[in-house]
């Protein structure tokens, strides 16, 4: 099990993986259509786009939790 102290890392880890590989793949999609190597021009795609995105979300997540705190009401 991992440690709770790594929870805001793997949670970034996680959330960065996912919405890469959506939005890749929707994005490979669009570019090359249904071609008999989508596949690995996804895996491609997402592989570079997490490279990018996880450092992403971790830089902007705390930013991103001050705005909404600032947005949202206190009960």
């Amino acid at each position: 099990m991992i440690p709770r102290r790594f929870a805001p890392l793997v949670f970034g880890l996680i959330l960065s993986g996912l919405m890469s590989l959506l939005v890749s793949g929707i994005s490979t999609w669009r570019a090359a259509g249904p071609a008999a190597d989508f596949p690995g021009l996804w895996l491609g795609a997402w592989l570079m786009a997490w490279l990018v995105a996880f450092p992403a979300v971790l830089l902007v997540s705390p930013v991103a939790r001050r705005l909404v705190e600032g947005l949202v009401g206190k009960e």
